[in-house]
């Protein structure tokens, strides 16, 4: 394993996508992205996805150079543009512009349209909570979810995200999930590893369960419920497709091609971030205060924490040094030259 600065981790992979024919800036841009994702513990989201990102840049699968355009095609409505390119930079776009007049409307929704992987969906949704504001964001991703009682994959992982300000400066509180029981890039990981999987992660080609990830690949994941309910995941799968990919004027996922594929046509899908000012609503300036009554009670039964307290303590040990493994390490090295 390799150890790195996060500073010179951030470095190294921007150094890689500007090898890679991503503007400089938006390489930045990138860079932080998954380097948080790393530093959060998020693996599958972290720098295990510059060399697909960058090959794809390379082959124009995702434009490097493409720059997100903004329009508020209603009072409430922001219609953001990725043209292909990079999902941080419209992301960012998209919240920056919507936080100017949320105050007014009381809410806000940030359409982003013909965009790439989504990354961490819980980071985008707590810097918006960073802001004062409640949010929930949804994703739809490449086909990897078969509907209910088929074998085919037509929905996503897509992923869906949610968080809350917090009093006395705690950190938001932040919900992150997907619609299938673990995330894709988990099982990418571990056919990469030659690894076994569990068996209630994916379903091969013929609908049957796997521990194989090759097969799971070729297969389809399961759906969050598994054997027992998973037509509910399936069913927020559905749901999102349509919010993602019919609302925003996007792919649906059995529509956009691989983000780990090099080649192909661009995924050209679609994300939606919903905004709330709490001040604006019934509860008002009190909302904080009665969401920690909650947290409080929650706390009070032996064994429980609040979601995304495992990710805050491995935040908190980032600025130590970030640990990746020697291969990534020496391709990324490669990639950049250094």
């Amino acid at each position: 394993m390799a150890t790195f600065a996060p500073a010179d981790l951030r470095a190294l992979m921007a150094d890689v996508f500007i090898k890679s024919n991503v503007a400089p800036d938006i390489a930045g841009v990138v860079a932080d992205a998954l380097l948080r994702a790393e530093a959060d513990g998020i693996s599958s989201h972290g720098v295990a996805r510059v060399p697909p990102y960058a090959e794809q840049a390379m082959n124009g699968k995702v434009d490097g150079h493409a720059r997100p355009t903004v329009t508020r095609s209603a009072q409430a409505v922001l219609d953001v543009d990725s043209h292909i390119g990079f999902a941080f930079p419209a992301i960012r776009a998209g919240l920056d512009a919507a936080a100017e007049f949320v105050g007014e409307t009381g809410i806000a929704a940030v359409s982003i349209k013909h965009s790439h992987h989504f990354g961490v969906a819980g980071h985008h949704v707590e810097d918006a909570a960073d802001r004062g504001l409640v949010a929930l964001a949804f994703s739809n991703t490449p086909a990897a979810i078969a509907p209910w009682g088929g074998k085919t994959a037509l929905y996503g992982t897509n992923p869906i995200a949610f968080a809350a300000p917090r009093t006395d400066g705690r950190p938001p509180l932040v919900i992150d999930l997907s619609v299938s029981t673990v995330a894709r890039g988990k099982v990418v990981l571990a056919a990469k590893k030659g690894e076994a999987i569990p068996d209630d992660w994916a379903l091969d080609a013929e609908g049957a369960i796997t521990t194989d990830a090759e097969a799971a690949l070729v297969g389809s994941m399961a759906p969050l419920g598994g054997r027992s309910a998973g037509a509910k995941g399936a069913a927020l799968g559905l749901m999102i497709e349509l919010l993602c990919g019919a609302l925003t004027g996007s792919n649906f996922g059995y529509q956009g091609s691989s983000f780990f594929e090099p080649t192909g046509a661009p995924p050209s899908i679609g994300h939606l971030i919903l905004l709330m000012d709490p001040e604006a609503f019934g509860g008002g300036t009190g909302f904080a205060a009665r969401s920690e009554e909650m947290f409080a009670e929650i706390l009070k039964q032996q064994g429980t924490r609040l979601p995304g307290d495992s990710r805050l303590a491995k935040r908190a040990a980032a600025p130590d040094g970030i640990t990746i493994p020697d291969a990534l390490a020496d391709d990324l090295k490669a990639r950049a030259d250094v």
